[in-house]
């Protein structure tokens, strides 16, 4: 699996672009504002590095080679052309087709998906950036360049709900904050995902949940594992790091249910777990009801591996803990994201090959 350095091609027809753009309507007379962001306190804020939103290979090497100063000079020079897609950028997108749909049904409201874009970058970089998102006409009014310091501050102040970055030590720094947030991988191969549905999949124990079964598991081995399950049935797993950000996901979706959309929502979720149905699904099913959260889709997949099923469900983003899981959603075209949280991370994991 290759750590953003293999080509992705811009997608044709990703996602319908959202409602909103920022250049002047062909068909109008006179120049009509673009919809303001929400404010960050009743958004589902997603914060997104430029480094995921984008490709930025090739600027990341002058800056590795030549420094930043040269670094900077040729952004300035280069700052006309657009970066082409980057793994988040196809998430991105349905995230802003979900926000068409609900400014259609609730046009006064502000609890909507605000995206801010956050970056390393010096604000010199800011121009070409701007240039990239309007060229791809994205709706990304707030930025946070910060010039070599760490965005981890600005991102509680967003109140974020999600942060995705190519950065696994800034990543680390972010959950360490309580800021659910991951490290994003993209495949080798691009599998086409759906243009009208947000389709968010994640994985069960230290993803949703705490890591506290697979620390039975990894301490004591599978048959303490399932016997421990089976004694705690009836009592809650405790929450994870990704927990609140389903429930924001829950949340947008029941506004959906309220105008009679349940079947046809533009946002679907999934839970893709090792676990086994009958030996410990129940626990993980009765933690979710009692939160008051719905999963439209759960697979028990009983240790069989979890790519081919990635495959069929084609979700924009899948998290796990574990990096063998990640590789193996990427070997199958699925764009996945690690989550460093739990026992899993003090485990040797598969080295991946292209990295």
């Amino acid at each position: 699996m290759a750590f953003y350095d293999v080509a992705l091609a811009s997608p044709s027809k990703d996602v319908s672009p959202a409602q909103h753009t920022h250049s002047k309507k062909e068909t109008s007379k006179e120049w009509q504002a673009p919809d303001c962001p929400p404010k960050p306190e009743n958004a589902v804020t997603i914060a997104v590095s430029s480094r995921v939103l984008f490709r930025t290979e090739r600027e990341q090497k002058v800056f590795e080679q030549k420094g930043v100063e040269e670094y900077l000079q040729y952004q300035v020079e280069h700052e006309n052309e657009p970066f082409a897609p980057g793994p988040a950028f196809p998430f991105v997108k349905a995230l802003e087709t979900v926000n068409s749909r609900l400014r259609e049904m609730y046009p006064q409201s502000e609890e909507l998906f605000d995206i801010v874009l956050v970056t390393y970058n010096h604000a010199h970089v800011g121009i070409r950036l701007i240039n990239t998102i309007n060229h791809h006409n994205l709706f990304i009014e707030r930025f946070c360049m910060t010039g070599g310091s760490s965005p981890i501050g600005y991102l509680k102040a967003w109140h974020t709900n999600l942060y995705l970055s190519a950065d696994a030590e800034k990543v680390r720094e972010a959950l360490a904050e309580g800021i659910a947030a991951a490290t994003m991988f993209m495949p080798e191969k691009l599998t086409e995902v759906s243009e009208s549905q947000l389709r968010v999949a994640f994985d069960g124990d230290a993803v949703l949940f705490s890591d506290e079964s697979e620390r039975i598991f990894k301490a004591h081995g599978l048959d303490k594992f399932f016997e421990h399950e089976r004694e705690h049935e009836d009592t809650l797993l405790d929450h994870g790091p990704l927990k609140g950000f389903l429930e924001a996901l829950g949340k947008l979706q029941k506004k959906f249910y309220a105008k009679g959309h349940r079947l046809d929502c533009p946002i679907r979720t999934y839970l893709v777990t090792a676990r086994s149905a009958a030996s410990s699904g129940i626990r993980a099913l009765k933690t979710l009801r009692a939160w008051g959260l719905e999963i439209d889709e759960a697979l028990f997949l009983a240790g069989a591996p979890k790519g081919p099923m990635l495959e069929k469900i084609r979700p924009h983003i899948y998290f796990d803990d574990q990096m063998f899981h990640v590789e193996g959603a990427a070997e199958m075209g699925t764009v996945a994201a690690h989550v460093p949280y739990g026992i899993a991370q003090k485990q040797p994991c598969k080295k991946s090959t292209n990295a």
